[in-house]
């Protein structure tokens, strides 16, 4: 963290700053898409990102502040929410999202990097949740629009439902050789949805 209290590469300046960024998280992302966190090295990546490595270094200090700063940029990126008016419409479109990101080569590899870092290094952990936690607060209207519907009994945990829906499909993307298509994500969306209709996602006592 720097003197004035804010994390290295949370800044979002425009003009060339902005461009230096966007150039560099670019560059950081291919990096760990390739090599995971193990080969991820500030010099290669300003070299990649065509910037000077004191830019770099001056700016995220070291791969797990450089790490922070791109999953910060793809919580920003991230499509938002599609609302279709129905509960089950609604988790597919995200089940479906999700299935498309992870089965993408260069996304599904970085994902892959990211998790595996975050087992061991504190600083991207606390990226990676915060990556989620942006993710399921921007879907968990749609469950509490459900509720609000009748489609879902009072108390139902809205946001324990959209991480049901995106469990099984990461679960394949790290365990299984299975493609990650349409047919999966709407499965799990299906699987979801019924068990919340079923107040497995009702708090005890609601």
């Amino acid at each position: 963290m720097s003197s004035d209290g804010v994390d290295p590469g949370t800044v979002r300046p425009g003009g060339r700053t902005a461009r230096v960024r966007a150039a560099v998280l670019r560059a950081a992302g291919d990096a760990l898409a390739e090599g995971g966190l193990a080969g991820l090295d500030l010099a290669d990546v300003a070299r990649r990102a065509e910037v000077g490595k004191t830019t770099v270094y001056r700016r995220w200090g070291t791969p797990a502040g450089l790490v922070a700063d791109v999953l910060a940029d793809m919580a920003e990126q991230s499509l938002p929410r599609t609302e279709t008016g129905t509960l089950l419409g609604d988790l597919r479109a995200n089940a479906r999202l999700v299935a498309r990101t992870l089965a993408d080569h260069r996304q599904g590899a970085l994902f892959k990097a990211v998790i595996a870092a975050a087992t061991c290094e504190p600083q991207t952990a606390a990226a990676l949740h915060r990556f989620y936690e942006i993710r399921v607060e921007e879907w968990a209207p749609c469950v509490r629009q459900a509720v609000e519907r009748g489609e879902l009994p009072a108390g139902t945990d809205a946001r324990e439902v959209i991480r049901a829906v995106s469990a099984p499909l990461y679960y394949r993307l790290l365990t299984t050789g299975l493609p990650l298509d349409e047919e999966a994500a709407d499965r799990a969306a299906e699987a979801a949805a019924a068990a919340a209709r079923a107040g497995a996602f009702t708090a005890a006592g609601a």
